[in-house]
């Protein structure tokens, strides 16, 4: 393990951060493909449900629940970088400490 992985690893945690407060603020640009037509769906029919007159309550849910997903899946990368990252310098330490026990003096 390098210092080039831990930079790397410290750079997709700073990434996904921000991803997920912007989801958290409603932003669209961090959703994935599927997420992103999910909610192009929810507000195509929940706009011709207000020019017909009619409640956006389906829509409306939709989009929160799409969200919701979204927010829960950069919550789990988020969690998984995190692990990953105390996974390698962990390791570093152990070897570390056995090369230092491993010395003649």
């Amino acid at each position: 393990m390098g210092n080039a992985d831990l930079r790397r690893l410290d750079r997709e945690i700073r990434v996904t951060a921000k991803k997920l407060e912007a989801v958290r603020r409603g932003e669209w640009w961090p959703l994935n493909g599927s997420e992103r037509r999910a909610m192009a769906r929810a507000l195509a029919g929940g706009s011709y449900r207000v020019v017909k007159g009619r409640s956006t309550g389906r829509a409306e849910a939709q989009m929160d629940s799409t969200g919701s997903a979204a927010e829960m899946r950069l919550t789990a990368e988020l969690t998984a970088l995190h692990a990953e990252r105390q996974r390698l310098t962990t390791e570093a330490a152990r070897d570390k400490a056995k090369r230092k026990s491993s010395g003649w003096f």
